[in-house]
């Protein structure tokens, strides 16, 4: 009996992506095996996360790494990492930042809502949010500057997600503008796990990524970059950082997700990627009211998805209504009139139920 049947709970098939509502990915046997292993444990905790921010430094090519709950507990730590540093006395005061650089410059069109909005994920440090330029515009290099040259700012946050709006900021610009000041840079790339090494590569300072997402570990929030930094976010847990800690089982995790990402043929895992986007495209071109084409990931991440139109007389609404309401339950995004559809953690068998479903909704709904 599975976890479903146990608990009475929605069996779904998730098209949608690292979408956190949905449970973000699937571990593999190997981690979760790793997992299991550790439960039963006791580790020196301290010695535990040493390890881990080496196993992180090696795999992204940082000088240091750090494990934290999550990305968005990342988010917050960062900042007060970079408002107090490793002084006792600044972390005990958080989120009372009064008398510490506490203003945090971030682009207008990075105000991102991954289920809370990231200036409040920053505001739980105790800062406060500069916005520059304009969200539904551009953040100019003179935005950056002028927002940079206000007193008291504690560093420059940068976003690198599909969730962005208007034009996208240069972040090896932004990073060097931020430098240019005195500013330290960080960039929250939660799903950017496998670009690291490139946003590592603009010269920020710190990176954070999601460990849960395509590297498909427990639950984790990854934190790499500047030894000094990372050392100050690890700090933070004798302050705020207490309640955004890693688990063991969160931290042996990652660390045995790394060792599969390490070894794993990453040129065929693409090519295995994008054949199977292919296929399903083409496969969802054979039924009558859809098209569908393969769709380039807009942050440069190594994978495609599926864009699915359907013709007028169908109303997409309530063909992703129907999806969702299936059993299993089917999940995709939207955009407009248009479904995307990320296949990265699905089986063959689990393709084959999307395009069944996808033909009996859309033969009804045509009429």
């Amino acid at each position: 009996m599975g976890a479903h049947e146990r608990y009475g709970l929605t069996e779904v098939v998730n098209a949608r992506g690292t979408f956190t509502p949905l449970g973000v990915s699937r571990s593999s046997a190997g981690v979760a095996a790793a997992v299991a292993e550790a439960l039963p444990e006791f580790f020196v905790m301290d010695e535990l996360a040493d390890r881990a921010g080496r196993a992180l430094a090696a795999a992204t090519g940082a000088e240091a790494g750090a494990v934290t709950h999550c990305t968005a507990a990342s988010i917050t730590l960062a900042v007060a990492a970079a408002m107090a540093g490793t002084d006792p006395h600044r972390i005990e005061s958080l989120p009372d930042a009064t008398d510490m650089h506490n203003r945090v410059v971030l682009p207008a069109g990075h105000v991102v809502s991954y289920g809370q909005s990231i200036t409040q994920a920053i505001r739980l440090s105790g800062a406060s949010v500069i916005l520059a330029g304009s969200a539904e515009t551009r953040c100019t290099a003179e935005d950056l500057d002028d927002a940079l040259s206000v007193d008291d700012v504690t560093c420059l946050l940068l976003v690198s997600s599909r969730l962005v709006h208007g034009e996208p900021v240069d972040l090896l610009a932004a990073v060097k503008a931020a430098h240019r000041r005195g500013v330290p840079a960080i960039i929250d790339g939660a799903a950017q796990f496998p670009r690291t090494a490139d946003l590592l590569a603009t010269g920020a300072d710190l990176v954070l990524v999601s460990g849960q997402k395509y590297l498909a570990s427990p639950t984790a929030g990854l934190v790499v970059g500047s030894r000094r930094l990372v050392q100050a976010v690890r700090a933070q847990e004798n302050g705020i950082g207490r309640a955004m800690k890693a688990t063991k089982e969160a931290i042996v995790g990652v660390l045995a997700a790394l060792e599969e990402w390490q070894a794993m043929d990453r040129a065929k895992w693409e090519a295995d990627q994008a054949a199977k986007v292919s296929s399903f495209a083409r496969r969802a071109c054979l039924i009558p009211g859809v098209a569908a084409e393969v769709l380039a990931d807009p942050t440069d991440l190594p994978l495609s998805r599926v864009l699915l139109s359907v013709a007028d007389g169908i109303d997409s609404a309530q063909l992703v209504a129907d999806l969702r309401a299936g059993s299993p339950s089917i999940h995709v995004l939207t955009e407009g009139r248009q479904l995307i559809l990320e296949l990265v953690p699905l089986e063959d068998d689990e393709l084959t139920v999307i395009l069944e479903r996808l033909a009996t909704i859309v033969a009804r709904l045509r009429g």
